[in-house]
């Protein structure tokens, strides 16, 4: 007899096209506020679709955009979903000191917390930019009172990851997990499976298949994760982006919807503190 289907946990990355970290070479950060902001419209498609779809998730969101669109934080809340922290403005860990890194996430989970009337338990640090270089930042977020930090991705790649890192919720520091993004291990390597340019770029059936693979075998949860400017074909085009920058942000936008609707028919999806809080971390421990 089959058993319960597992529940995966749905989060979304709120930040705009012009803060992405490869475009940042092409779109000074001084630039920003001149930029046309498309981010409330997407995430208030997005908030339609999971309440077709009867489904609650995360949104990490910036500090930078709350600021600007408050309403947008009620929006979530206010439908039941998870508002977690992205930090205040798109610099990743890796690119700052320890003090700074303590100013972004102590700003922007308190910003988050005043305009909400929320808790905020959650963090995903930009680009998954926790690392085996900065694991002083699990001490930061410890003190600056978040529960679970999701900033590790398990994988080798040209811009972040970890791949000796534990694959599934595990305790970093007292009273903090860190809940990777979710991998697939075969032929002794971690691929990812939990969205992202990966989903806009393989086939729908294999992203499928990756997910049900952790749910099957692995008998553990899958953590999703998507951006509102991923659902966005209509966005600005940045000229003068190299090859690799176009395809990877540019790559497949008007599908990505059409797909999102099949993935949140296909599994069981909730919240990050609801799906995993109450979740027994494993006892390895990233020192």
């Amino acid at each position: 007899m089959r058993g319960q289907p597992i529940t995966n946990a749905m989060t979304i990355d709120v930040e705009d096209y012009f803060q992405v970290s490869a475009l940042a070479p092409y779109i000074p950060r001084d630039q920003w506020d001149a930029r046309e902001c498309r981010v409330e419209a997407n995430v208030e498609r997005i908030l339609l679709l999971l309440d077709q779809q009867q489904t609650k998730a995360t949104f990490f969101t910036l500090g930078w955009i709350a600021e600007r669109y408050p309403h947008l934080v009620r929006w979530i809340v206010d439908a039941g979903h998870e508002l977690a922290s992205h930090g205040y403005g798109h610099q990743r860990a890796s690119e700052l000191d320890e003090a700074e890194f303590a100013a972004d996430v102590g700003t922007a989970k308190k910003l988050l917390e005043d305009l909400s009337g929320h808790e905020v338990k959650g963090y995903r640090a930009p680009s998954f930019s926790i690392g085996e270089g900065n694991l002083w930042a699990f001490d930061c977020l410890e003190r600056a009172g978040y529960r679970y930090s999701s900033s590790i991705y398990p994988i080798r790649h040209d811009h972040y990851g970890m791949p000796d890192a534990p694959r599934f919720a595990h305790q970093v520091r007292a009273g903090l997990l860190e809940l990777p993004v979710t991998t697939a291990r075969f032929f002794d390597r971690n691929w990812p499976a939990s969205g992202g340019g990966y989903f806009r770029l393989l086939p729908y059936p294999l992203s499928r298949w990756l997910l049900q693979k952790v749910n099957e075998l692995d008998h553990q949860p899958a953590i999703f994760y998507f951006h509102p400017w991923e659902i966005d074909a209509g966005q600005p085009r940045v000229p003068g982006i190299s090859a690799k920058t176009r395809f990877r942000h540019y790559l497949n936008l008007s599908y990505t919807e059409g797909r999102l609707k099949r993935l949140l028919a296909d599994f069981d999806w909730g919240r990050m503190d609801d799906v995993f809080l109450g979740l027994a971390a494993r006892p390895s421990t990233v020192n």
